[in-house]
């Protein structure tokens, strides 16, 4: 690895795990479909000076003296954002997407108010309702569901809606390989009363490259992270559409306060800077060609694992991401199993519910993948035929594991299990394999 000299230098000990660190990323497969790989401009933006210096507050209203280049930085980070998704109104200062949506809650509910949201084993968000997370615990969350084939129910969102009638509603996933209905959605909460909040942490790189619908004409609120397919930092965003401000004209105000002072104190200036340098790159014809890529990958591989015996949640994708369905080969709650069997094999994935999953979230029966990154380092249409099947013979070499009934045993069970895994010959040959192959899409960091 030739970076971080002065690392290496003051803490060999730390050097020596970002090493081995890199060296996991450049010689495996990142398949989890939230994960991306930054450009260097973005990296460096990351490390920059910027990070010592604190700035409460918005440009020109700021807490702290000095501010006026920070100002500046925000400002162009903001008027990129509002340019990149046609929207009146933009705050880049959220930590990251979990802050962002607890942000809107603040900005447009009152503790005890309803909301709405998808169901996490359905494919939702915590953040959106899930009843371990604080967005259920300040707030009544009414939950909606997937139909058996994966696709949001909007029968049951528009009854669940009348009934209840929440002052915010949710559209977005974590796990959903749908497009999304936003229109749907906007005529319902409109039917009630609600705010129409539209998360695209997933989708909103493909929303730049127009290689997915746009939630702007149709939701009150966007947010998004701006890592996942909007390949920048670790950071999120939070957006106020037109339709937005016609159904309040505070709404914009209330979000600036619900950040600040309501949640955070100051931004991070140096993840600010990124952005906007993320939000610039995204601008390009080369962008909005990477974010197309990213669905043609995704499609072919969605095709090579069905091809290779796989069973996959709504027969395909219609975005970046793949739901892998495992019930078929390891029975209820398998996807611990799977998950460990492509770790083994230098492909890095999740464990995930499935729709209707026989068993549980913390033993879910399938496996989330995606294209992003793999996308990011250069792969075709013809790598996802033999990342396919790379998968498909990582899986089957393990099938003949099952998760024991008694939750008492499962632990000590599962623990057995990963370490004979991590043994497995078969995977270890597929490791070898995609360590080969992986020689020839260097991260775009690298400068092996």
């Amino acid at each position: 690895m030739h970076a971080y000299p002065r690392i290496k230098k003051q803490d060999p000990k730390i050097y020596k795990m970002i090493e081995r660190e890199w060296d996991r990323q450049a010689d495996g497969l990142e398949l989890i479909p939230s994960e991306n790989y930054t450009s260097p401009a973005v990296m460096e933006a990351m490390g920059s000076i910027l990070t010592n210096k604190y700035s409460e507050g918005y440009p020109g209203r700021r807490y702290y003296g000095g501010n006026e280049f920070i100002d500046e930085i925000e400002q162009e980070a903001i008027d990129r954002t509002k340019k990149i998704f046609g929207v009146p109104y933009a705050n880049v200062q959220p930590y990251s997407g979990s802050p962002a949506n607890l942000a809107v809650y603040v900005a447009t509910c009152k503790p005890g108010d309803t909301v709405m949201g998808l169901n996490l084993p359905d494919g939702g968000h915590l953040t959106h309702g899930w009843k371990y997370s604080a967005t259920a615990q300040f707030y009544k969350s009414v939950p909606y569901h997937v139909r058996q084939d994966g696709r949001v129910d909007m029968e049951e969102v528009r009854a669940l809606a009348l009934e209840h009638k929440p002052k915010l509603i949710w559209v977005g996933a974590t796990a959903y390989p749908y497009q999304y209905d936003y229109a749907a959605f906007a005529k319902i909460a409109d039917e009630v009363g609600a705010f129409l909040a539209a998360d695209i942490a997933h989708v909103a790189g493909l929303i730049v490259a127009s290689a997915h619908p746009s939630p702007v004409p149709h939701a009150h609120i966007v947010t998004t992270t701006t890592h996942k397919t909007l390949r920048g930092p670790r950071g999120g965003i939070i957006m106020t559409t037109d339709r937005g401000i016609k159904k309040d004209a505070e709404l914009a105000s209330r979000i600036d306060k619900a950040i600040i002072p309501g949640l955070q104190g100051g931004p991070h200036n140096h993840q600010t800077a990124a952005i906007a340098i993320a939000l610039k790159e995204a601008a390009t014809p080369a962008f909005r060609s990477y974010g197309k890529q990213i669905i043609k990958n995704a499609k072919a591989l969605a095709d090579s694992l069905k091809t290779n015996g796989m069973t996959l949640v709504s027969g395909g994708t219609e975005n970046h991401l793949i739901l892998l369905d495992l019930v078929p080969i390891f029975g209820a709650g398998g996807g611990h199993f799977a998950s460990d069997a492509l770790e083994a094999a230098g492909m890095t994935a999740n464990k995930n519910t499935i729709p209707k999953d026989p068993s549980s979230a913390f033993y879910p029966s399938g496996v989330r993948i995606g294209t992003p990154a793999i996308t990011t380092r250069g792969m075709k249409e013809k790598d996802m035929k033999k990342v396919g099947e790379w998968i498909a013979r990582a899986i089957h070499a393990i099938q003949e594991y099952r998760l024991p009934e008694g939750k008492d045993a499962r632990v000590a069970y599962l623990a057995q299990c990963k370490k004979e895994i991590f043994r497995n010959k078969e995977l270890l040959k597929i490791r070898a394999e995609i360590k080969t192959f992986c020689k020839k899409f260097v991260l775009p960091h690298t400068a092996r």
